[in-house]
């Protein structure tokens, strides 16, 4: 069975986001839902330092991002624009998360605005409700969108769609953002989102981490045109000779569930 996370308390409203980690399970959720939980600088400062727990943490092999209320995410406050370099602070804040090293999987129970979408993007998988949508305002505030959420946009969902947000300034409902791969699965509604993200976790869970979480980075990496092929010829060898591979060749042999140890 999957680790789960212990039961949420009684959402609060306007806190920093939150971070809690329930063995190999962790989950980070916004909580400004009376602001579509815009993110101030000190947000992002917040959400850098809990990343870097999570990646301090070996243990955790999952990572979950959700927020609370009707919407997931509306962007940096753009009130703040004068006083910080919102690009360059997202732009960061993203590239960690598609750097970390959990599997990360996004709960989008509605919109998603400016550098949230990236923010989603990020991650390795995205699962939604018929409310979801998307809509990047950057150059109809006269903000030039950074250079690693450019890269994304067009290695993950193409030029064309990458143009269709970022220049034309369109909105991209849930039907649109399953055609184009920004969500891997669309559900009917919240219920069945969080059975759904349950199962997503609990199949994460099940797979051998020597091989899964390594060939997260190497499919980023060669996405990006960057991959190490000495690391990944590296952790090729490390999955070939490990116990889990002997683990899971008995299992499959005895048509069993295997137990992976990470080792």
């Amino acid at each position: 069975m999957p680790q789960k996370l212990a039961d949420s308390p009684v959402p609060v409203l306007d806190e920093p986001p939150a971070l809690q980690i329930d063995g190999a399970l962790a989950r980070i959720t916004l909580r400004r839902p009376r602001q579509a939980n815009r993110l101030s600088a000190d947000d992002l400062d917040v959400l850098a330092a809990q990343l870097a727990e999570v990646e301090a943490r070996p243990e955790v092999r999952v990572l979950v991002l959700a927020s609370e209320g009707r919407h997931f995410c509306s962007g940096f406050d753009l009130t703040s624009l004068g006083q910080v370099d919102a690009g360059a602070r997202f732009g960061a804040l993203a590239d960690a998360l598609e750097r970390a090293r959990p599997i990360t999987i996004t709960r989008l129970q509605g919109g998603a605005y400016g550098g949230a979408v990236d923010l989603a993007l990020a991650c390795d998988f995205r699962l939604g409700v018929p409310a979801c949508e998307v809509f990047v305002p950057a150059a109809r505030v006269g903000l030039h969108f950074y250079g690693g959420g450019l890269a994304r946009f067009v290695s993950r969902l193409g030029l064309g769609v990458a143009k269709r947000v970022l220049l034309a300034g369109q909105t991209l409902d849930a039907s649109a953002l399953l055609a184009c791969g920004y969500l891997d699965e669309l559900l009917p509604d919240a219920e069945a989102l969080d059975a759904a993200l349950a199962q997503r976790i609990e199949t994460l869970l099940a797979l051998a981490p020597l091989a899964l979480l390594p060939m997260k980075q190497h499919l980023n990496a060669l996405a990006a045109g960057r991959l190490d092929a000495d690391r990944l010829a590296q952790d090729i060898l490390c999955a070939r000779d490990s116990a889990d591979l002997v683990e899971g060749q008995a299992a499959w042999a005895a048509r069993r569930t295997p137990c992976f140890k990470g080792c």
